[in-house]
């Protein structure tokens, strides 16, 4: 057997006995130019993003699981401007695929966020250096300090020290925080720090706590704060063997019906999606159908884990539970196993984390069975990497 024949059986054997936990995104195959004309729909519909200064469609494009130019170029054409990555996608993969690609555009005729994980001042901004050389530019639109979800971490001295060294020295023209849980917490605190312009924040129709984030996002619209939305689709699909897809369209106009959110940034990665969501950005009235097909997932436990919190102080080892769930969701509602791995990674969980205990002291409002999902995710992390790219 050949070395390519022993690599491809050895691939084959580990991705049949993991089964669809390793199905990964099929936009690798994706090839074809073709995208959305620019203006062939009329007019795009913009807000302004706080007190940045900054006007934004009102959906702009998630670069995270893109690996292909044609697309993002397809996006921009469409008038997407607003471009959003992070320090860690594919990597730093996704920060150099886009620095190759703008490079040949004119810096004013787009915006660009880019996130970069909480850490001790120095180590912050060296790693603010290191995206801004993949990028190929010398400061980013908007500076997300990732992740966040207590509003001590927020107001952290050190963190809002990094984040006006990073503003003063011209590296980063504006400032924020991105938050996936405890998100109306996360939006107060940043609004006292009267320090954050920008919150990246999770905002859809699957939500129970949505009135509160939607009265936070008001408070910080009030105070000049700028509001940009991410999980607005709720993990695509209400099962994990993708039988019943949420009607993501739909769910993106839900949330892009509160005037006080600027942008919602969803992740693409095909062709196809990215022509229904820039549609969006011309027509944001919801019919009756589309409203429709929206009650019953709320409802339904479905992927998408609003980060409650009641989990983790439950359980006996502490663990990470919104987190795990939310590498459960980009595995088996985005099928992308290989951001799955690298967010299990960043947690630092390894093996199976639930082996030792007898009986599982956790429970979800939502129906999750907690501990199985736990086992099934965390497999990942003894798959080499190489096997889901």
């Amino acid at each position: 057997m050949d070395t390519m024949d022993r690599r491809h059986f050895m691939k084959s054997s580990v991705m049949g006995a993991s089964l669809s936990l390793l199905s990964s995104s099929p936009l690798t195959a994706i090839t074809r130019q073709a995208g959305p004309s620019p203006g062939a729909q009329g007019k795009v519909i913009t807000r302004p993003l706080g007190r940045t200064g900054i006007e934004l469609p009102v959906v702009s494009m998630g670069v995270m699981r893109a690996d292909n130019p044609a697309l993002v170029r397809a996006a921009l054409e469409s008038g997407m401007k607003h471009l959003d990555t992070a320090h860690g996608y594919q990597k730093g993969n996704n920060e150099t695929m886009l620095g190759e690609l703008l490079k040949d555009y004119p810096r004013d005729s787009f915006v660009i966020s880019t996130k970069v994980p909480p850490d001790a001042k120095d180590a912050f901004l060296a790693n603010l250096d290191l995206s801004l050389e993949r990028l190929r530019m010398e400061y980013v639109d908007i500076l997300y300090v990732h992740g966040l979800t207590a509003g001590d971490d927020v107001l952290s001295p050190s963190t809002l020290d990094a984040l006006r060294v990073a503003r003063e020295s011209g590296k980063a023209r504006h400032i924020g925080v991105s938050t996936h849980r405890n998100e109306p917490e996360v939006i107060r605190a940043a609004i006292r720090s009267g320090v954050y312009e920008v919150v990246l924040t999770s905002v859809n129709f699957k939500q129970d706590h949505y009135p509160d984030v939607k009265k936070a996002i008001a408070e910080a619209a009030a105070a000049g704060v700028g509001i940009v939305a991410m999980k607005t689709m709720a993990g695509a699909f209400h099962d994990k063997e993708r039988t019943k897809p949420i009607n993501c369209k739909a769910a993106l106009k839900w949330v892009l019906q509160d005037p006080n959110v600027t942008t919602a940034i969803p992740g693409i990665t095909a062709f196809d999606q990215l022509t229904e969501n820039a549609g969006v950005n011309h027509d944001l009235a919801m019919t009756e159908e589309e409203k429709s097909s929206l009650v019953p997932g709320k409802s339904e436990g479905g992927l998408y884990c609003p980060g409650c919190s009641g989990c983790t102080e439950r359980c006996t080892k502490g663990l990470p539970v919104p987190d795990i769930m939310r590498a459960y969701m980009y595995t088996y509602g985005y099928r992308d196993a290989r951001m799955a791995q690298d967010l299990l990674a960043g947690l630092r969980i390894a093996g199976d984390p639930c082996g030792e205990c007898e009986e599982c002291t956790v429970g979800c409002p939502r129906g999750f069975d907690v501990p199985r999902r736990v086992r099934d995710i965390t497999r990942l992390t003894s798959v080499p990497a190489e096997f889901l790219l």
